[in-house]
């Protein structure tokens, strides 16, 4: 028998010492917490272990001879009670919810469930006794050492290129990348993908979510996989898939690779809703540690959850040990793994009390107040599909937001849509509108054009309608209002024109997004024509679908995107500190200029008029070193004549020209510019400020 004493409830998890390993689980609805102790390969229950004590709610004991690498999980008795939100069922087995690592997967079998699968409308109501071990990854005790030794880049917000992309399909079909390797953070942190990511001059990579999640089960019955991994089932614990023969330290080494590039390393995370979906959801952890507690529950029904993520369930950050549950998840993948931010997944939700959404909840401020997390970037996505589920622009100052406006707009604007200059001249200027209260900054708005979820650029320019067939739901699933323009042809084509007006709008939606204000997000494989065959639902596309297909690289539109980031991170012009008003500078220059094609500035009726498509803005730098920068769109299906702004006399270089005829060409002010139709012109120069 191992020596058991009362041991700690501090820290929450299993953390070995000289001595042992103390447990510690947070239950304050149990009526007694058991801890399985398992054999070297998880297949064997060995041990079964009380925890002696609880302290405030946390079940805790220490155990003698319990070294790092022990497998171990939880069962946990207590009312089985639907009704009144308790489903304690202690036989099944539960993961610890701050398992620093799991080993093995979920083998679907319905002994996971709680209640007897197939038992009609009520059948949760009933108590299933089965023994669900045999089927469960197990935890295994980690020591809470820190694995990371590399400085952090600390690349301020204006400088800030994000590139969004996967662990797993970023790299299984990268060339340069070893087969043994693909797929993994030893692949993420290989030369050659940091030398990519170099080369186009991103400063950070955001990975969709690493976390520990589950395959659903109705996606296994179709022969596919959860690929995006929105499905979370630990917030400590890796995605075993994603870690090669390098343990825990293999995501670390990976990290200092990447700051030692500059490249900062930001995590999408799902503290919002986990795998265990609904009442007729499986019991894998949370349900069966502390139902009531973990999750919110409808407040006049609590058989059922308060479903504002859609996926059957939300977590319940209002509960103050499961906001001390993200806090310490947060803190241990910036401290251990050492990265540098978070993009929160339906951040909407986790800042909702009972009456609604509060960007003062406590979940914000205890993020903001800390000392290591306040420092780091911190992106909400700014919506859920619960009451009042979008709420853009209205988060604390600190929190920078995913803007689908931005996307939105730009996508129109580019297809020539009427009525959207006054819109796209507020996009393209950080959403001030959005965003200029409460002290914040034009990092506030992180831009994309296209993101996972949805079409990628190529498929942006290539297809009208979305071709999810692949997703064995007759391609019901996926958006159906894309705001997109197959150029002429749905789908691959051979016709020149087309193929030339394609790269071309891609052109110009990527210059668009890293010349805007605030903060640009580039979706991976974009920057050399990744398609996905119109797919814009790939979550569950593990497979030549959602991977980056390498083998079909454009490698003029990724030299192309390299040089707009290169443009935009060297000229303070595209990146200010502050919200452009049209006042002076320090520099004596208006931040802010907006002109029609003529010339002259726009007026009222101007932007009033619903054919208007074209637009010359003029930007002035931060520094005194630098050039004056002026930006002219036609988004029109023609080619217009543009007069260049300013006071006689001043010279300007034409830097860049999305139809690719004459970049490098010198002209004045007063001079006329044909601007070819869908294209735009960046010029810099200095100019009298007028």
């Amino acid at each position: 028998m191992t020596k058991l004493t009362s041991g700690s409830p501090f820290p929450l998890g299993a953390v070995p010492d000289a001595k042992g390993t103390n447990f510690a689980l947070f239950s304050d609805h149990a009526e007694g917490v058991t801890l399985c102790l398992f054999s070297k390969d998880g297949a064997k229950e060995i041990e079964r272990i009380d925890l002696p004590d609880c302290t405030n709610g946390v079940w805790h004991g220490h155990l003698g001879g319990i070294k790092e690498g022990q497998l171990y999980g939880y069962r946990v008795r207590g009312p089985f009670d639907p009704v009144n939100g308790h489903r304690f069922n202690d036989a099944k087995l539960l993961l610890d919810p701050y398992a620093r690592e799991l080993v093995g997967e979920i083998t679907w079998d319905d002994a996971l469930y709680g209640y007897p699968v197939g038992g009609g409308d009520d059948a949760d109501l009933n108590k299933d006794e089965r023994d669900s071990a045999a089927f469960m990854p197990k935890a295994r005790v980690v020591s809470p050492k820190i694995l990371t030794r590399s400085k952090r880049p600390m690349t301020p917000w204006p400088q800030t290129v994000i590139y969004e992309s996967h662990v797993r399909g970023w790299t299984m079909r990268q060339p340069f990348i070893p087969d043994d390797v693909r797929g993994t953070f030893a692949a993420l942190g290989h030369p050659k993908a940091i030398e990519h990511l170099t080369k186009i001059g991103v400063s950070a990579i955001e990975l969709m979510p690493v976390h520990a999640f589950v395959q659903d089960r109705h996606l296994g019955e179709r022969g596919l996989r959860n690929f995006w991994g929105y499905n979370t089932i630990g917030f400590f614990a890796p995605e075993p898939n994603y870690v090669d023969g390098g343990g825990l330290a293999e995501i670390a080494e990976a990290v200092d690779r990447l700051h030692e590039a500059g490249i900062e390393v930001i995590l999408d995370v799902v503290y919002n809703h986990t795998a265990e979906g609904n009442h007729l959801g499986p019991t894998l952890s949370f349900k069966g540690i502390d139902n009531f507690s973990y999750y919110r529950l409808m407040p006049d029904d609590k058989r059922y959850y308060d479903d504002l993520t859609g996926t059957g369930n939300a977590i319940d950050t209002n509960h103050p040990r499961v906001l001390q549950m993200v806090m310490d998840s947060l803190r241990l993948w910036a401290t251990v793994y050492g990265v540098d931010g978070f993009r929160f997944d339906l951040a909407l939700t986790l800042g909702r009390e009972p009456s609604g959404f509060n960007p003062r909840h406590a979940f914000f401020n205890a993020i903001l107040q800390d000392p290591v997390l306040g420092q780091l970037k911190l992106i909400a996505e700014p919506w859920d599909v619960g009451p009042g589920g979008y709420q853009l622009g209205n988060f604390p100052a600190g929190f920078s937001e995913w803007n689908g406006d931005y996307r939105d707009v730009v996508r129109e604007f580019w297809m020539g849509a009427e009525g959207l200059l006054p819109s796209f001249a507020a996009r393209f200027a950080a959403s001030s509108d959005l965003f200029n209260e409460g002290r914040r900054r034009p990092w506030s708005s992180v831009n994309f054009v296209t993101a996972h979820d949805g079409f990628t650029l190529e498929d942006l320019v290539s297809y009208n309608d979305k071709h999810n067939e692949a997703n064995g739901e007759d391609n019901r699933d996926g958006h159906s209002d894309n705001r997109s323009w197959n150029c002429g042809v749905e789908g691959p084509t051979e016709d020149e024109a087309i193929i030339a007006l394609r790269k071309q709008q891609k052109r110009n939606l990527i210059a668009t997004l890293m010349l805007s204000q605030g903060v640009p997000m580039l979706l991976a494989g974009d920057e050399i024509g990744n398609s996905q065959g119109g797919n814009n639902n790939a979550y569950a596309q593990d497979n030549e679908i959602g991977w980056v297909d390498w083998g079909n690289t454009d490698p003029e539109l990724a030299e192309f995107t390299a040089k707009v980031i290169a443009l935009r991170r060297g000229r303070s012009a595209f990146s200010r500190a502050e919200f452009l008003t049209g006042a002076r500078t320090a520099l004596g220059q208006r931040d802010v200029a907006w002109f029609n094609p003529s010339g002259a500035r726009m007026s009222d009726d101007v932007w009033g008029d619903p054919n208007a498509k074209c637009l010359t803005v003029r930007l002035a730098p931060m520094r005194a070193d630098e050039p004056v920068m002026m930006v002219m769109m036609n988004a029109s299906h023609v080619d217009v004549d543009f007069t260049v702004p300013g006071k006689e006399g001043g010279g300007w270089t034409i830097v860049l020209d999305t139809a690719e005829r004459i970049e490098g060409e010198r002209t004045d002010a007063g001079a006329v510019l044909k601007v070819a139709s869908r294209s735009l012109l960046v010029l810099e120069g200095v100019v009298d400020a007028g």
